[in-house]
């Protein structure tokens, strides 16, 4: 699972989930340019990632807007020479149940998980299309195959990501350009730390394997749909939850 030579773009990359993905992809030769709205964060990462002896570059960008995923593109093609992996892991909860739901906060998740994702791929596909060779790997979520109580915009912005996955995997399979998926079940982040215990339990029974999984499990996944390993894969989706969705 290789990844030497290859240039990676990683939405969300500063931290968390995406954060373990761009020192993965890093750790297996990858160059990587991390993009997240919180510079500070990019740059810390960017700075681990020169530190093992890989070119990077950190980027501030909304990914909701067009313009400035286009010129993030551009840049990254400029300095680094080449885009060949981009991977769309940039998102947002705004958790509520649909009664309760703001129109803002279903807007806001659609916007950042799904259009953000539209946006990159449309700005970056141009740069692999040249070079016919791609791979684009989409972080959706179980919640977007099982569904969720309490988060109906959530689980339909990580459905549709599904879907658009799908469809450029079609579109630019001609090119030697996959598209693939990865859908996380729960993860240990900042945000799972925070449940209380008894919370905790109950969602140990929905899973199989009886244990939540670590960013690196996912950053695994996506290490491998990025690299040669994965050649012949495309429009797919893994699943990385321990059994939760099978």
């Amino acid at each position: 699972m290789n990844v030497s030579g290859r240039v990676a773009l990683v939405t969300g990359g500063g931290q968390g989930i995406g954060k373990a993905i761009s020192l993965k992809l890093a750790s297996y030769g990858a160059d990587v340019a991390v993009v997240d709205v919180n510079i500070e964060k990019a740059e810390e990462t960017a700075a681990e990632i020169k530190r093992m002896g890989r070119r990077a570059m950190a980027l501030k960008i909304d990914v909701v807007n067009a313009k400035e995923t286009e010129e993030m593109a551009e840049k990254v093609f400029k300095e680094m020479e080449a885009i060949h992996i981009l991977v769309n892991n940039a998102g947002i909860t705004r958790d509520n149940l649909i009664l309760r739901m703001k129109e803002e906060d279903w807007d806001s998740v659609i916007d950042v998980n799904l259009k953000g994702a539209f946006n990159c791929t449309k700005a970056t596909v141009k740069y692999m299309t040249k070079m016919r060779w791609g791979r684009i790997v989409n972080i959706a979520s179980v919640v977007g195959v099982i569904g969720n109580a309490g988060q109906s915009n959530y689980a339909a912005s990580k459905a549709g990501l599904i879907g658009f996955t799908k469809s450029i995997a079609r579109e630019f399979a001609g090119r030697n350009i996959t598209c693939n998926a990865v859908a996380p079940g729960f993860i240990e982040t900042a945000m799972t730390d925070a449940l209380s215990e008894q919370v905790k339990a109950d969602l140990l029974t929905k899973i199989p394997l009886g244990r939540l999984g670590g960013a690196s499990d996912v950053a695994t996944g996506v290490l491998f749909l990025a690299s040669n390993a994965s050649n012949y894969i495309t429009g797919q989706v893994l699943n990385i939850n321990g059994g939760m969705a099978m």
